[in-house]
């Protein structure tokens, strides 16, 4: 199973679309918020009831070698983490710059959509 991610801009929309996911039976562990600003990572992935990447969620290597990198390096890690190509992961952290928010589904089922 390979992670999907889907992209927005209206925070609502995130809170939206996670409840559909756990109605669609995605376990609540499997779905990631990410912004690139923290502050709104928490809030949107507190009031979706998803997740943040943090570092119970990276090997060890990275989460200590992110307490160094810059913000676009950390989210470009996270990615990773989270199953996407070092490709994919670029993509999607320019998306970030842009102001989106990503939700990420790990081990979604195959043939799965956002």
């Amino acid at each position: 199973m390979n992670p999907i991610y889907k992209e927005f801009y209206n925070d609502q929309e995130v809170v939206d679309a996670v409840a559909g996911l756990k109605e669609k039976s995605i376990s609540e562990d499997d779905i990631y918020v990410l912004t690139h600003d923290d502050d709104r990572t928490d809030r949107v992935a507190e009031n979706a009831d998803a997740n943040t990447v943090d570092t119970d969620d990276m090997n060890f290597g990275t989460a200590a070698k992110n307490v160094f990198r810059k913000k676009g390096d950390e989210l470009r890690a996270q990615f990773e983490e989270l199953g996407f190509s070092k490709d994919r992961a670029n993509e999607l952290e320019e998306k970030l710059d842009e102001g989106k928010v990503i939700i990420v589904v790990t081990n979604a089922p195959d043939g799965m959509s956002l």
